[in-house]
């Protein structure tokens, strides 16, 4: 289970929380893009850790946040989320700008990074945390999501039919501090290097074109 491992892991480095952002520095007035011409779009595809850091590197999304959604307990624990008790999945909350980078380009990426052909099982993370899941907050999203789906299934990409579900998102719950970040700051860790690296190679090989300066 992936949260023993994450136990032993923060036992052992003395991990408590995750590091809080830097302040800017005051460079005078900045230049900041209309909320209302951003979108957000909930998803869950396996372990955050992994799917958060395949989202930070794409050009034109704004934030990554990872979190709990689709459950029946409010406000729930890692630790509970990951009993498979509450009915949440670990999903991962994308912001981003659609002028730059469209919904179906973020589940195009959704898609290629994970497995969506197996029911609660992502690797060695087995759960119903770990389902593949799109939550989706309008008519629109629903739409561009469910095209997607018929696109990879007539394209028989995989060899099983998907089994990622597609329903109306209702809540998000911020994960606790140390789950921000966690492969860009953790990525020595055996967790890291053995599941998320592999797949992080994998990723960047593909979508090389639509990586942010640096990546």
């Amino acid at each position: 289970m992936k949260y023993l491992a994450v136990v032993f892991m923060l036992a052992a480095t003395g991990l408590l929380a995750g590091a809080g952002e830097p302040l800017s520095p005051n460079t005078g007035p900045v230049q900041k893009e209309s909320v209302s011409e951003m979108e957000t779009i909930t998803i869950g595809g396996g372990c955050f850790w992994c799917v958060e850091a395949v989202y930070s590197e794409l050009k034109g999304v704004i934030s990554v946040e990872p979190g709990y959604s689709g459950g029946d307990v409010a406000n729930p624990t890692y630790r509970e989320v990951c009993t498979g008790d509450t009915g949440h999945a670990e999903v991962v909350q994308v912001t981003f700008d659609p002028r730059v980078i469209s919904l179906k380009d973020i589940l195009e990426v959704f898609f290629s990074v994970h497995d969506p052909t197996t029911l609660n099982r992502q690797g060695p993370d087995v759960g119903t945390q770990y389902r593949s899941v799109i939550f989706y907050r309008d008519e629109a999203q629903k739409r561009t999501a469910l095209s997607v789906m018929k696109e990879i299934s007539a394209e028989n990409l995989y060899s099983k039919p998907l089994v990622t579900q597609l329903v109306p998102f209702a809540a998000f719950y911020k994960a606790e501090d140390y789950h921000k970040d966690y492969y860009a700051l953790h990525g020595s860790e055996p967790y890291c290097q053995f599941v998320i690296s592999p797949k992080m190679a994998k990723f960047r090989q593909k979508f090389a074109a639509r990586l942010k300066p640096g990546y």
